[in-house]
């Protein structure tokens, strides 16, 4: 291998919705880095926005990613160059495979959003292609990139409080949040996406195999449903109201779309949850439109949604330790997970921003204050795409801490926590992947 590249690293963005549009961010602040030379996205509002903030040559501006795909392929077959050195699969979850497949077989390294894919054929596929091209993988498993997480994971490598012997680990998705993306949003149906265990936490059972490995699953067992959005649950002061903004109980239900989108936008936040509901900058006249008109302005009892609004999930590993997950929806917390981690000399009590390691052989207690570096998860995703950029750069896939069949390994986890919740019984891994890969003869 040669020395690395001096040039900023070239990337192609497909999806400039909410995660593109953060993995981009890290070029506008590090242009001597990388830079984004190409995207592709349906919405022209947005894809005008992005394409302005990064100065891309309208040529290389595209609607659809089998467009960016084409062009690419022009370019290789006339010039012997790819339009970019990597690309960023930011698309809705069940594109993901097709997306993954069509560019790694083109030769370009790869940072995928999670999931990795909603059918286990298609992450089977996924593997396979990415193996075959002999590219850098990047998954949005971005848990694993914070400061925070880092700085843990270095305390449970060490060893210094022994064997880890359980882990306890709560993913609070928050009341409104759940409702916006998984009652009215793009994951609140599993034929539209996956179920929710997949499309919110698989990085949070990737992060507890992480913390706990080399130790692998051996069995897993999971309960949840959905439990309260449902049309029976509706409120009797509601009536015949299936929209918020006619609802006369507006004011007193804490999942009005007119308090989660409206009210914000009004007091000049134009930001996360509104800036996902139009194309383009949020203002009171599109809110109030896509309100009146779109699925997130129903009421959260009138939905069509079917994902489960609480699950747990446990694991015990080939170690002999054990870890329990809980996803729940209804908690005042957005996704500032809480984890207890206990080892035979030892704990480690974490919520995201702070962790104390406590030593029982001293009595010494350790607070770890770690900086918020910004951009999301913690400076997770600030730190996915830094340490993606510098894989791609030195060629090191090792950088990452991981490779598409240990991605691969996290998602069949999820998968069998969802197997086991289906069929009320517990799922024995191992065969659980061995009658996978000979059903799909993979």
């Amino acid at each position: 291998m040669g020395s690395p590249p001096t040039e900023p690293i070239a990337l192609a963005v497909i999806g400039c919705g909410q995660r593109g549009t953060n993995y981009a961010t890290y070029a506008l602040d590090n242009p001597e880095i990388c830079k984004v030379v190409a995207i592709a996205d349906p919405r022209p509002k947005t894809r005008d926005i992005f394409t302005r903030n990064h100065g891309l040559d309208r040529t290389l501006v595209f609607n659809t990613w089998q467009e960016l795909l084409k062009a690419s392929a022009e370019t290789i077959q006339t010039i012997g160059k790819r339009l970019a050195d990597a690309v960023i699969v930011a698309v809705q979850d069940h594109m993901h495979c097709e997306v993954v497949l069509a560019f790694a077989a083109q030769g370009y390294h790869i940072l995928c959003e999670k999931p990795m894919a909603t059918s286990l054929r298609d992450c089977l596929d996924m593997e396979k292609a990415v193996k075959n091209a002999g590219i850098i993988f990047g998954m949005g498993h971005v848990l694993r990139y914070s400061p925070y997480s880092k700085a843990l994971t270095e305390v449970v490598r060490s060893g210094q409080l022994g064997d880890l012997i359980n882990a306890v680990h709560i993913e609070p998705v928050g009341y409104f949040h759940f409702s916006h993306s998984f009652v009215r949003g793009n994951w609140k149906k599993e034929s539209e996406s996956s179920f929710s265990l997949m499309t919110k936490s698989c990085h949070d059972i990737d992060i507890l195999c992480h913390w706990l490995s080399p130790a692998t699953p051996t069995r897993v067992s999971s309960f949840g449903s959905l439990q309260h959005f449902r049309k029976e649950k509706k409120p009797i002061a509601a009536g015949t109201a299936t929209r918020c903004l006619e609802c006369p109980m507006e004011q007193d239900c804490p999942y009005s779309a007119k308090k989660i989108y409206l009210g914000p936008v009004f007091r000049g936040n134009t930001h996360w949850p509104a800036s996902t509901i139009v194309d383009g900058i949020p203002d009171i006249e599109n809110i109030t439109e896509a309100l009146c008109n779109g699925p997130y302005g129903q009421c959260v009892y009138e939905s069509d949604n079917d994902v489960c609004d609480h699950q747990v999930v446990n694991i015990e590993y080939s170690s002999g330790a054990t870890a329990s997950f809980t996803m729940v929806a209804y908690t005042s917390l957005i996704c500032e997970r809480q984890t207890r981690l206990h080892f035979s000399h030892g704990e480690i009590v974490g919520d995201m921003n702070d962790f104390t390691v406590t030593d029982f052989r001293t009595g010494c207690k350790t607070t770890h204050h770690l900086k918020n570096e910004g951009g999301g998860h913690g400076g997770g995703d600030l730190g996915l795409i830094r340490t993606f950029i510098e894989a791609v750069r030195t060629g090191n896939q090792g950088l990452l801490g991981t490779n598409v069949s240990e991605v691969l390994k996290s998602h069949l986890t999820v998968f069998a926590a969802e197997t086991s919740r289906r069929e009320g019984r517990v799922v024995d891994c191992a065969e659980f992947e061995k009658t996978i890969r000979a059903e799909l003869e993979v």
